[in-house]
């Protein structure tokens, strides 16, 4: 799976939960609570999206580190070393 297809599906995922947040909070449909609570879970929706943009700085360094040119000599050695002992 390339690095831009695994940052796709996180924001999509990021984004679905975005909006089921909107949705519980009645955002979607215009029924706001009060000022307070709107604050709270501005504030919960902020660490969220804050935790899952460094998940999604997590999975593209996964993903191109995987891709380096460096990596794939070491993968290729391992895999010789690998065919060597099942010799």
């Amino acid at each position: 799976m390339s690095s831009w297809a695994i940052v796709a599906i996180v924001a999509i995922a990021v984004w679905g939960v975005v909006q089921a947040m909107k949705a519980k909070n009645g955002r979607e449909t215009g029924t706001m609570g009060d000022q307070d609570n709107g604050q709270q879970v501005d504030q919960v929706a902020q660490s969220e999206l804050k935790e899952l943009r460094e998940r999604i700085k997590v999975l593209e360094r996964i993903a191109t580190d995987a891709n380096t040119t460096e990596s794939r000599k070491i993968q290729e050695i391992s895999q010789e070393i690998e065919n060597l002992r099942d010799k």
